[in-house]
């Protein structure tokens, strides 16, 4: 069923509502809600559906500027559900704004199942699933008349803005809770857009990502330039770390990985961030893990940004022989990194031996079976947030381990935790200048924090290295007498590697405290720059040292995993 998109009313401080628009009179529908305010685009408003789509008007006939919104909802019909129906703008024709730096030519502002809006975050997820941007979110919060009338508004290159609740909404209300404030004389054209020549609107390089989450055939050298990407930095698996962005050479870096592993992901019907993560894990493989996090997290975000390092660091373990016996249990805690869909099709594009690819396809085997117990992420939400994170993480632990199948018996075997009377340990991890000790004593609440640099401060000087033995026994030995029940400890060492972190992780487990790895993951130009500017600044080359073994901790090997970027605040956590 066709469903035309009504007409959005005007707020009443809207300057460029003409006399034959539509006004909101009454505002009392809005009082008290939250509200989230979008950018309005200057598009044509287009309706997608699993079957077509149409224009504003029902029967819109065909026109040069709808044929590549036709072609993306060709791609991502099959994935709408039936009674679901897509509203946006489709940017792709300039119409009296030009834009030149458009994510998409089409971005959808809402979401419609039946007669019902999904609220906004539903709507961005699902969205977002199927490669779609949503407009520029503006203002959030709960709705204030002034401070709607307060915002800025760059009537040269935006048309207006968009009021909606946050929450789901009935067609019903539509007219009383959505509202637009549109800049005056919008229209400035002297014939109308559609009866001039067609003329494109620019897309900027993150549109190549959207289209990769959306479906499209893979452009390997749009999606290297979108991320930044040195082709002839990431030739081999010894490369160093990534540079700062450059000009993309002609060929990206493995773009036959990449279309063999989107391949691969289109045969099992993955598209969103998992189509994205996998291809971008393929087309920089050779890439170290650690250098890789850092370079993709300025245009895709920390988040995916480390799903896509942990790919890269996990796959190769999916070629090699591994005990069937303990496969399931290897394979459930890999899930808590990756999606194992994912992975296996990236394992097997990369394989590169009948060995290797066999090894691939049997372990996808045993991976169908790895399915989280129902309801197992919602069984601890009456508990708080720490004691929800202790139990949650034993859980998957006993999952993996084979000891429960169901949220109710995950329940019952957290049993000791639900009362949240355990030590905190916080422990930090990364290299010199990466921001770890800044956010570590900005915690609140830490009632020890134990610093190997402020220990060897206290034997006559930080920088001395030689008693690190003697250093390190010490802090581990007022480690043990502060992790006390409520209590909250902070480690503050590089922590490097697994090894050095297992010698701290033997005395939380020891004292049953929650562990949480805070993990200072930013790149080597940042970090040199940064040591430049420290009071205690470490030799280029303790530096260079640390970040070549800087092995960062996967979600998994503690309780929780908080990641810190550049910003200096947790921009991920799992």
């Amino acid at each position: 069923m066709r469903t035309h998109y009504p007409r959005t009313p005007h707020l009443p401080w809207s300057p460029g509502a003409s006399s034959d628009d539509v006004r909101m009179t009454d505002l009392a529908a809005l009082a008290g809600t939250e509200v989230v305010v979008t950018e309005k685009l200057d598009g044509e408003n287009t309706t997608l559906y699993a079957d077509g789509l149409h224009a504003r008007s029902l029967d819109s006939a065909h026109h040069p500027s709808r044929t590549w919104v036709k072609a993306l909802q060709a791609r991502i019909g099959p994935r709408v559900p039936q009674g679901w129906r897509i509203c946006g703008e489709n940017m792709f024709a300039r119409h009296s704004l030009a834009y030149d730096a458009l994510e998409s030519h089409f971005y959808g502002f809402s979401v419609w199942d039946g007669d019902r809006c999904l609220g906004w975050d539903e709507t961005a997820g699902f969205l977002r699933s199927l490669g779609i941007p949503v407009p520029p979110v503006l203002w959030r919060g709960v709705f204030d008349a002034k401070a709607l009338r307060a915002l800025k508004v760059d009537t040269g290159r935006q048309e207006g803005y968009v009021v909606r609740p946050a929450a789901s909404f009935p067609a019903a209300e539509f007219g009383r809770v959505v509202g637009k404030w549109v800049r005056p004389g919008h229209v400035v054209t002297g014939t109308h857009w559609m009866h001039a020549e067609v003329v494109e609107n620019g897309l900027a390089s993150a549109a190549a990502l959207w289209a990769v989450r959306s479906g499209a055939p893979i452009d390997a050298s749009a999606l290297a330039a979108a991320v930044g990407a040195d082709p002839a930095r990431a030739a081999g698996p010894d490369a160093g770390a990534i540079s700062a962005p450059t000009a993309p050479a002609p060929d990206a870096p493995d773009a036959p990985a990449a279309l063999r592993t989107a391949d691969a992901l289109d045969a099992l019907g993955l598209t969103g961030d998992h189509r994205l993560a996998g291809v971008l894990a393929a087309l920089l493989h050779t890439t170290r893990r650690t250098a890789l996090a850092p370079l993709l997290t300025d245009p895709v975000g920390m988040p995916l940004a480390r799903r896509v390092a942990d790919l890269v660091g996990l796959y190769p373990a999916l070629h090699r022989p591994y005990p069937d016996e303990d496969r399931r249990a290897g394979l459930a805690r890999m899930a808590l990194a990756a999606d194992l869909s994912v992975l296996h099709a990236l394992s097997g594009a990369l394989a590169d031996t009948p060995g290797a690819r066999e090894q691939v396809e049997w372990s996808a085997l045993h991976a169908e079976e790895v399915r989280e117990p129902e309801g197992l992420a919602e069984a601890f939400t009456d508990l708080g947030p720490e004691a929800a994170a202790r139990c949650l993480a034993q859980a998957r632990e006993a999952y993996a381990a084979g000891r429960i199948s169901t949220a109710w018996e995950a329940v019952a075997a957290t049993w000791r935790w639900r009362s949240g009377d355990f030590p905190r340990l916080v422990q930090l991890a990364g290299p010199s200048g990466s921001g770890k000790s800044t956010f570590g004593r900005g915690l609140p609440g830490v009632a020890t924090y134990l610093s190997l640099d402020d220990l060897r401060e206290a034997r006559g000087s930080r920088a001395d290295q030689g008693a690190n033995g003697d250093v390190l026994r010490e802090g581990l030995d007022r480690l043990d007498a502060a992790l006390v029940p409520g209590a909250t400890v902070v480690w503050d060492a590089t922590s490097l590697n697994p090894h050095q972190r297992s010698l701290v992780h033997a005395v939380a487990h020891r004292r049953d405290a929650l562990v949480t790895h805070a993990v200072a993951w930013i790149g080597e130009a940042e970090l040199a720059a940064r040591n430049g500017r420290r009071e205690h600044p470490v030799p280029p080359q303790v530096l260079a040292s640390q970040l070549h073994r800087f092995v960062p901790p996967y979600p998994g090997q503690a309780h929780r995993t908080w990641y810190i970027g550049t910003s200096g605040t947790v921009e991920d956590r799992a």
